[in-house]
């Protein structure tokens, strides 16, 4: 990554007085719905305002001028952010005149920012939209540009909510995870600047204690259960001859393809497994 892409963008973005946009740019997209149409018009308008922002930095295109500071360096692949998705766009590039590297394209780095992903990831999650059926969730925008659209896949969405690094935020010591335990816990991290009204994704083993100590504390905690641990708590149940095969079992059954599916069609047990251990197997 450039280290202009990393800093704080402080820099005005200059606005054309008006913009033509070409009828037989949107005309495909004019059967397909209004949002589509004025998704691919909107396209074209920020592709004015990235012009605008280089014309601003190197100079009218054409015309020399000897006191500019910036000049044009061709263009590359970029993407933008639309409607919980990545687009991709060409991007402008400007490098300074003294040669001390490439500089910032205003309106490129407004519109690339991907910070509305992870607030539309939220929003969705927050509706009970799974990370799975997110990519169904977002609005149509037009064929063209959702074919070539991406980070809407499980995997992605996943990852704009998974921390780099594992770190240990308080330590109490008690006798049993109770609720009062736990909610103490939790009221001395936010007494320490924890952010509590702000939605988060909270991972949990499963105990009750703990997701009531989540749901008192915090203002909208968005509630996941660790399947690993769930993995832990059927096979500790059973027989020590059954926990290799159960557990690989039960890792597959996990699985997006089959996980989808896994209320209509329950994981497979012997008739001796289901008479011996009723219980867990209806887990």
């Amino acid at each position: 990554m450039k280290n202009y892409q990393t800093e704080e963008l402080d820099a005005p973005i200059p606005v054309p007085t008006s913009v033509n946009v070409a009828m037989a740019d949107i005309a495909t997209t004019m059967r397909e719905s209004l949002l589509a149409m004025a998704v691919s018009a909107g396209l074209a308008v920020m592709g004015s305002l990235m012009e605008e922002s280089v014309t601003a930095l190197c100079g009218p295109k054409g015309k020399h001028d000897p006191g500019r500071s910036a000049v044009r360096h061709g263009a590359e692949d970029g993407s933008v952010t639309l409607g919980g998705r990545r687009v991709r766009v060409r991007r402008p590039r400007v490098r300074a005149t003294d040669g001390s590297g490439e500089l910032p394209v205003p309106a490129y780095d407004l519109f690339s920012s991907t910070e509305p992903l992870g607030q539309m990831a939220m929003a969705k999650m927050l509706a009970k939209l799974s990370t799975r059926r997110y990519r169904a969730g977002l609005e149509p925008v037009g064929t063209a540009v959702e074919a070539a659209a991406r980070s809407t896949s499980k995997s992605a969405v996943s990852r704009r909510f998974v921390e780099a690094t594992e770190t240990a935020l308080a330590v109490v010591e008690g006798s049993t995870e109770n609720a009062t335990l736990v909610t103490d816990l939790l009221v001395g991290l936010r007494d320490r600047g924890l952010e509590v009204t702000r939605p988060v994704l909270v991972v949990v083993d499963g105990s009750k204690a703990l997701s009531a100590a989540l749901r008192a504390v915090f203002d909208h905690p968005v509630m996941a259960r660790c399947q690993l641990h769930k993995i832990r708590n059927v096979v500790s149940k059973l027989p020590g001859s059954n926990v290799a095969s159960m557990t690989g079992r039960l890792y597959a059954f996990l699985q997006p393809p089959l996980l989808a599916s896994c209320y209509r069609n329950p994981l497979p047990v012997s008739n001796q497994e289901g008479a011996r251990r009723p219980r867990q197997v209806g887990t």
